[in-house]
């Protein structure tokens, strides 16, 4: 059956090749700084300290990216050194990606003067964001799909549009397009986040580690669908484990195929569970030793001058912005 699919070529100049794919990452990118700035705005962080961690972050966060897959597919890579950098036919991961960007931010913000806590917390919702714009570049360039589906669920079940259910069609077999359940789960993750973030009893650090706990508990679910998982041979009795966590599922879903010479447990989803354990864990841990003293909606100060963020010693900015620090300091003393 001939069916009409997205080119992943967006346009050529000349001999250059414009992707899909990097324009999307583009947007996501983009829409996360816009994100960021009109947070920071609140706090008195200005746009060009998230336009250099952006600057700064993207590049960082697609070379994570790229060495996660890699480092995985090694077996693969070391006889093709040549496709190593050639993100644009796909093979990026997300956690890596996160790695590579949580490094970047944690060096430039404390280069900057402020807690890395209070800077990741601000930016928790564009790394949602563009992950979950991010996934339609996986769409156009027809990978990180689930298993076999039959087209009318993804007709009369899912009621998607031709548009996506021609897409989901590679080689002539339909696809679970778990692209768009990521999307939509992110799409849930960034509404939750923005409730969160204006609630006073949120401490510095906990918005990024809720981040972290709904998407990791969405990604764990959604990558035992997909067909093309990292994976490493473990121990038959954690993958037994694995396999219980998301047998749930198998109420409406099967898994994804996973070949079993490569390996028994999907990395995504044991870097899952690790992440939501260790997430819960660090927020009650920072709570039972105080050690989670501010809280989000406190002014972020500047270790460096000792001022909140946006001040100048003396002004009247400063002036203002330091009694309602001095204000928020009390009032998180009285709820302590």
């Amino acid at each position: 059956m001939d069916v009409l699919r997205i080119n992943p070529i967006a346009f050529s100049l000349g001999a250059l090749e414009v992707h899909w794919y990097g324009i999307i990452l583009g947007m996501g990118a983009l829409v996360g700084l816009l994100l960021a700035v009109r947070e920071g705005k609140r706090f008195g962080i200005s746009s060009d300290f998230f336009m250099d961690l952006l600057l700064l972050g993207v590049p960082s966060a697609i070379i994570g990216a790229r060495a996660y897959f890699v480092l995985f597919k090694w077996d693969y890579y070391k006889d093709h050194p040549g496709e190593i950098i050639q993100i644009w036919n796909g093979g990026i991961a997300i956690y890596g990606a996160l790695i590579g960007a949580v490094v970047c931010g944690f060096f430039y913000s404390r280069s900057k003067g402020f807690r890395f806590w209070r800077i990741v917390d601000i930016c928790a919702p564009s790394l949602i964001a563009g992950q979950l714009i991010g996934r339609w570049g996986n769409f156009v360039n027809q990978e990180a799909y689930g298993g076999p589906v039959e087209e009318s669920f993804l007709l009369h079940t899912l009621h998607l549009p031709a548009w996506i259910v021609n897409q989901m069609n590679v080689e002539g077999t339909f696809h679970h397009p778990t692209f768009l359940y990521e999307s939509l789960w992110n799409l849930a993750g960034i509404i939750i986040l923005f409730i969160l973030r204006r609630q006073r009893f949120m401490r510095a650090g906990e918005l990024f580690f809720s981040y972290l706990i709904w998407y990791s508990i969405g990604r764990f679910f959604i990558e035992g669908l997909r067909t093309d998982s990292l994976a490493f041979k473990g121990p038959d009795s954690l993958a037994s484990i694995v396999d219980w966590l998301w047998s749930p599922m198998t109420v409406v879903f099967q898994p994804g195929f996973l070949d079993p010479a490569y390996g028994n447990v999907r990395i995504s989803q044991l870097l899952a569970i690790v992440l939501v354990i260790a997430c819960a864990a660090a927020i009650a841990v920072r709570r039972t030793l105080g050690l989670a003293t501010e809280r989000y909606v406190d002014p972020i100060i500047n270790y460096k001058t000792g001022l909140p963020a946006g001040a100048k010693s003396g002004g009247p900015a400063g002036s203002a912005q330091e009694k309602a620090a001095g204000i928020e300091g009390r009032d998180l003393k009285e709820d302590s």
